[in-house]
């Protein structure tokens, strides 16, 4: 991961509305973007730049169904910021 990996995630998870969207999907395996819709007191527009956010940060993943999309967290990404190995990266700089 660059640098600019690291930047992009921090910088999505520096917001509060991202992380409870986030601990949203988190919940599920799966979660309809209509669901978080139902679940978030916001525009439309204000949820799909939240997550645009999160996927360029390649925190969560889309999956496109029909004519809904279906977001899920990217464990493995997460595991990888959250470990040792992040730790060393900033250790090296």
């Amino acid at each position: 991961m660059t640098e600019i990996d690291y930047v992009k995630i921090f910088k999505a998870l520096s917001d509060e509305m991202r992380l409870k969207i986030l601990q949203e999907i988190a919940k599920h395996e799966e979660i309809c973007v209509c669901k978080l819709m139902e679940q978030f007191a916001i525009a439309q527009s204000k949820l799909s730049y939240h997550l645009k956010l999160l996927l360029e940060a390649n925190l969560i993943k889309i999956k496109p169904q029909g004519k809904w999309n279906f977001y899920s967290i990217n464990s493995s990404l997460l595991t990888e910021v959250f470990s040792q190995k992040a730790i060393k990266f900033f250790q090296h700089e």
